[in-house]
C-alpha cells in the first residue's frame, strides 16, 4: 500500500473507532425535550409519550420542558442556540419549522440552517369543534350562520400563525365567510374558553379535542381531511362541504445545527423504535394519529414542502406578524 492509502485507511478506522464510541458512550446525562407550547395540548402529549420511551430505550432520564411563546419561536430559539450535543431537543409542531420564518419579521431562527432534523413522529387530523350550544349543529350551519352574522362568530386558536389560526384562515377565503380570530396560547386556555361559551369554534388536533367530543363537552363539526377519518367516520370531511379542503398537523424532533452525526443517527434509531412499540401505536391510533417516523431526509423534506405551502397561506391571507 502507498503511503497516501495508508493514512486514510488509518483515517477511516479511527473515525470509525471514534463514532463506536461516541454511539456507545451516548448519552451520558439526561436529555431535555423542549416543547415550545404549554402542557396539555397535543404537541406535550407526543413529547411526554416520547420522552417514556426513550428513556426506557436509552436507560437515561429524558425530559419534557415546556418553554412557550411568540407561537412556538421562544422554545424554538432555545433549542437553536442550545450546544449541539444531543441534550437539548426540539419536540414541535410544524409552526416552528414550516410556517413563522414567514409569518414573523424575525423568528429568531432559520428552521432549515438552525436545526439538524430527527425524525417526523406523526400527522394529526384537525378538527373543527364547537361549544356545544352555539347556534349551528354542522359546519353548513355555521357558515350560513356566519354569513348572515358577519363579525359575530369568535373562534379560538392555539396562538397566532399556528396551524390551528392557519387552517381556519384558509376556510374562511374558500367560504368567503367572516370570522373573528381569539388567540390564546396554547391549545389549552383555547379549549376552556371554547366550553364556557367565550369563543364558538376552533380548529385544534384530534387528541386534545376528541376525549372533549366524546365527553359531550365540545361538538364536532368536520375534520380538516379530504375523506373521513378512520376511528371518527361520524365526523364529516370539510371536503364534503368545501371541495378539496385539507390541513393536517405535524410534529417532529429536530436538534440545534451542527449536532454530530452519528448523535443524530443514534437518536432517529430509538425514536423510530419508539414509534413502532404496539403500545404506543395503539394509545394514539383511537384518536386518529397517523405516527410516522423514518430517516431524518423524510422529515428535511417533509419541512421544504410545507414551508412553500404555507407561505402561500400566509401570502394570500395577507397575515403579519411583528
Amino acid at each position: 500500500m502507498t503511503k497516501n492509502k495508508i493514512r486514510i485507511t488509518l483515517a477511516a478506522a479511527a473515525l470509525s473507532i471514534v463514532s463506536s464510541a461516541a454511539w456507545a458512550q451516548y448519552p451520558s446525562q439526561p436529555i431535555t425535550l423542549v416543547v415550545p407550547f404549554p402542557a396539555g395540548g397535543t404537541n406535550d402529549i407526543i413529547a411526554r409519550t416520547l420522552s417514556a420511551g426513550m428513556s426506557r430505550e436509552l436507560k437515561q432520564s429524558v425530559i419534557v420542558e415546556s418553554r412557550s411563546g411568540a407561537g412556538g419561536n421562544i422554545g424554538a430559539q432555545y433549542v437553536a442556540r442550545a450546544k449541539p450535543d444531543g441534550y437539548t431537543l426540539l419536540v414541535t409542531t410544524a409552526g416552528p419549522l414550516s410556517i413563522n420564518s414567514t409569518l414573523y419579521a424575525n423568528a429568531g431562527y432559520d428552521p432549515v440552517k438552525s436545526f439538524a432534523p430527527i425524525a417526523l413522529l406523526a400527522q394529526v387530523p384537525i378538527m373543527l369543534v364547537a361549544n356545544p350550544d352555539a347556534p349551528f349543529k354542522t359546519l353548513p350551519e355555521m357558515l350560513s350562520y356566519a354569513k348572515a352574522n358577519p363579525g359575530k362568530v369568535f373562534y379560538g386558536s392555539q396562538g397566532n400563525g399556528t396551524t390551528s389560526h392557519l387552517t381556519m384562515e384558509l376556510l374562511k377565503v374558500k367560504a368567503d365567510v367572516k370570522l373573528e380570530h381569539v388567540p390564546y396560547k396554547g391549545s389549552a386556555p383555547a379549549a376552556t374558553d371554547l366550553m364556557g361559551g367565550a369563543i364558538q369554534v376552533m380548529f385544534d388536533n384530534s387528541p386534545t379535542t376528541l376525549p372533549l367530543v366524546r365527553g359531550n363537552r365540545l361538538r364536532a363539526l368536520a375534520v380538516a381531511a379530504k375523506t373521513r377519518v378512520k376511528g371518527m367516520e361520524e365526523i364529516p370531511a370539510i371536503s364534503e362541504t368545501i371541495k378539496d379542503f385539507e390541513s393536517a398537523a405535524w410534529f417532529a424532533i429536530v436538534a440545534p445545527a451542527g449536532t454530530p452525526p452519528e448523535t443524530i443517527a443514534r437518536l432517529n434509531t430509538v425514536v423510530n423504535q419508539v414509534l413502532a412499540q404496539p403500545e404506543v401505536r395503539e394509545k394514539f391510533a383511537a384518536s386518529g394519529v397517523e405516527l410516522v417516523g423514518g430517516p431524518p431526509q423524510d422529515l428535511a423534506k417533509q419541512i421544504s414542502t410545507e414551508l412553500v405551502k404555507w407561505a402561500q397561506v400566509i401570502k394570500y391571507a395577507n397575515i403579519k406578524i411583528d
